[in-house]
């Protein structure tokens, strides 16, 4: 296989995915309890023997880069290769934040320039995903190509979420349309792109584009000849509240499509040195994914429960996400929601309650399905009753529930 450098855009707001993103970026957010999303591409490339990485960052980078840190989850902590998190800088030519993938590889010339490769993967870090990336680029090589992109079969209901893709019959791409409202085909580009690196040089270099999808690839397939691989495994694009929910929930069926317990095929993490859970003797626990660390003594149902939560005695959690060091406390109810990191649910306290599925007032199209979001940090106070679709912002104070303490359904808790 030729040298290969993997840049992994990591830097997106993603603002479909609400309070999951608004203290970290889209890949830093938690999957399957003990992951976060950008764990899967990371594992993809040392999996795939590629192990000369560059991350481009922007929009809220702390939780990324203390998460990645110098590499050694995944064997990138290296003097010759390696993983870099490239983030946004001044010169004394200028420079601006980047306004959008295209221009973040735009952006990183200089550093893609002194690589020594033949080909530069361009990888979004916000898929769930198991893929084996030296086939595409063994094709991409016997093609001699300028540029390969992997495609994916979606359903046709949901092709306004991606980028589609005509293939013609000899595997090139005859048409690339960002998000349509509607397409013949169903195939849809998952975000990953294979580039001669003299090519993608010489292309941005000339080029003004901001968007990958939207701007540079139309271009391209108009220019020149750009071929396709058909990928066949699981692929996921969680880049909505509710994507990210069903994705997770997906986990919990007898045989899940994403298997993580391949021992040929291992997802890496950065793992925090937790005990062993504990299921205590009040415990019910049915159908679950536990993490190291959380102490369940009451009644939990289908939910992901991560490292260091705690659900009390004579509390219950039903179809839901908890997050890191999220508590419930004695008496509580959780019904489809997912909590972020270090919420706590006071004694007695209700979370989805009711059958009214009024869509959220500030996020109709995120929130219509009955699931609650409790930002990252907030305590609910004791008794509280919140309904369905309802928002809760990071860190909100006790006294912003009201003195009634009812939330109805389809509100925001600013």
């Amino acid at each position: 296989m030729q040298r290969t450098l993997a840049l992994i855009l990591a830097g997106g707001e993603s603002p479909a995915l609400n309070v999951l993103t608004a203290k970290r970026s889209e890949a830093a957010i938690p999957f399957a309890g003990k992951y976060r999303i950008i764990d899967f591409t990371l594992s993809n490339c040392v999996n795939s023997g590629i192990y000369n990485v560059g991350v481009l960052t922007q929009y809220r980078p702390r939780s990324l880069h203390e998460h990645i840190g110098v590499g050694k989850p995944w064997d990138l902590d290296r003097r010759i290769g390696g993983v870099r998190v490239l983030h946004p800088y001044l010169t004394r030519e200028g420079g601006d934040w980047q306004r959008g993938p295209a221009d973040a590889i735009r952006a990183n010339l200089d550093f893609i320039a002194e690589q020594p490769v033949d080909n530069v993967l361009v990888l979004a870090g916000d898929h769930i995903y198991l893929m084996d990336y030296r086939p595409m680029l063994q094709i991409h090589q016997e093609r001699d190509a300028d540029v390969t992109v992997a495609v994916h079969s979606v359903s046709q209901h949901e092709v306004y979420r991606y980028g589609i893709v005509s293939v013609d019959s000899d595997g090139t791409v005859g048409r690339f349309d960002e998000k349509p409202r509607r397409s013949h085909s169903s195939l849809a580009s998952m975000g990953i792109y294979a580039f001669r690196k003299s090519f993608l040089m010489e292309t941005m270099a000339k080029g003004k584009e901001r968007d990958i999808g939207r701007n540079l690839m139309p271009r391209l397939v108009r220019e020149t000849q750009v071929n396709a691989y058909r990928f066949q495994g699981y692929w996921a694009d969680v880049g909505t509240v509710q994507a990210y929910y069903e994705a997770n929930m997906a986990l919990l069926v007898e045989t899940p499509a994403l298997d993580m317990y391949d021992p040929e095929w291992i997802i890496h993490t950065r793992s925090e040195e937790r005990p062993a859970a504990e299921i205590g003797a009040t415990a019910r626990a049915e159908g679950n994914l536990l993490c190291d660390g959380c102490r369940i003594y009451g009644n939990v149902t289908r939910s992901i429960v991560a490292p260091g939560v705690v659900i009390a005695e004579g509390a219950t959690v039903r179809d839901s996400i908890l997050m890191t060091d999220t508590i419930v406390e004695t008496g509580a109810l959780v019904d489809r929601c997912i909590l972020d990191k270090n919420t706590t649910v006071g004694v007695n306290a209700s979370l989805g309650e009711g059958d009214d599925n009024t869509p959220n007032e500030a996020a109709p199209d995120q929130l219509n399905t009955g699931l609650t979001l409790v930002g990252r940090g907030t305590h609910i106070p004791a008794g509280v009753r919140i309904g369905r679709n309802v928002v809760i912002r990071p860190n909100v104070a006790e006294t912003a529930f009201g003195v009634d303490k009812i939330v109805p359904s389809g509100r925001t808790v600013e």
